[in-house]
């Protein structure tokens, strides 16, 4: 098993012993492009170098039973795959320093949904919420719980939500992830203090997190499971999802949309929409459904999203 990538060298655990490894040139994944062909959670042949003590190539990859995979924001558009072979995808927010949009939130979920991961949502600093971020905090908490996600509210500085934070993730496999910032490493540190992973306080000029994980590792933890650590990341698009099936990954999309009048509906203008009427009613966040709208029509980037959008 990979515990550990850095880009060129891989860490792989394998007959109770850990080798660094570097892939054969050949090795490639078959219909995914992605800029690592391999992540923390694959499962690899690897064959020994005599020469090298600990050192090997990865010389094939196992098939996966999941990935969690993300676009690039930045010009160059790339793919990368964060991680593979996962039992649950949880995501660290924090309604303020930093923000997380509700946007990012959703194409998290969307992504999961695509590659059949269960998310967790652990909204982190509670302990700093106004008044008026509490007031959202309880909206977006009932829209994922109606969506069907597991939602958490943490305070490591004020150890709250810690214990059922922990309970979630004994036996399983789970990656962390969330933009720079949001508390990842420090919430592991309280449930796991033997790691003692390295943190650092946000930047006061830009109320932004500073990069302190520069890698995805995999980590035991006492009770059973694993975590796998990743790097804080800024955007996280959507990769090759048509939009015919962008409803799917919306759960209460999914759940209403054998209700429309026409089985190829897309919920945007189509007479006999059940999707439309739900969101009408009141009965489907609205905010869900611009999400999926923005989604199907290819302006989901977080720069073109009112930062007011909770306050409505």
């Amino acid at each position: 098993m990979v515990t550990k990538s850095t880009g060129s060298w891989y860490t792989v655990k394998a007959a109770g012993q850990e080798f660094q490894c570097r892939i054969r040139g050949k090795l490639r994944l078959k219909g995914v492009k992605s800029t690592n062909p391999v992540a923390v959670g694959d499962r690899v042949k690897i064959t020994p170098l005599e020469k090298e003590t600990g050192q090997a190539l990865i010389t094939a990859l196992e098939e996966r039973q999941n990935y969690i995979i993300r676009k690039s924001v930045n010009l160059s558009k790339q793919t990368q795959i964060i991680a593979a072979n996962v039992d649950c995808a949880m995501l660290i927010a924090t309604l303020g320093y930093p923000q997380t949009h509700q946007r990012f939130i959703d194409r998290f979920t969307v992504t999961a949904e695509a590659y059949s991961v269960p998310v967790t949502l652990v909204f982190n600093k509670i302990d700093l919420y106004t008044p008026q971020q509490f007031e959202d905090l309880e909206f977006l908490t009932l829209m994922y719980l109606d969506a069907g996600y597991q939602v958490l509210h943490t305070s490591a500085t004020k150890e709250q939500g810690l214990e059922d934070l922990h309970q979630t993730l004994i036996g399983k496999t789970t990656l962390l992830s969330g933009h720079s910032g949001v508390g990842k490493s420090t919430l592991i540190n309280k449930v796991e203090p033997g790691l003692n992973l390295k943190t650092q306080a946000i930047s006061e000029s830009h109320a932004q997190g500073q990069h302190t994980t520069t890698f995805a590792e995999m980590f035991d933890l006492q009770a059973g499971g694993k975590i796998i650590d990743t790097p804080g990341i800024k955007g996280f698009g959507l990769v090759d999802m048509a939009p015919e099936e962008l409803g799917d990954y919306f759960p209460e999309i999914l759940r209403l949309k054998d209700q429309c009048k026409f089985n190829n509906c897309l919920h945007l203008h189509e007479p006999g929409c059940a999707i439309k009427a739900a969101v009408e009613a009141g009965e489907l966040a609205y905010l869900r459904y611009e999400s999926y709208l923005s989604f199907v029509e290819g302006t989901e980037d977080d720069e073109h999203f009112r930062k007011d959008i909770y306050a409505e």
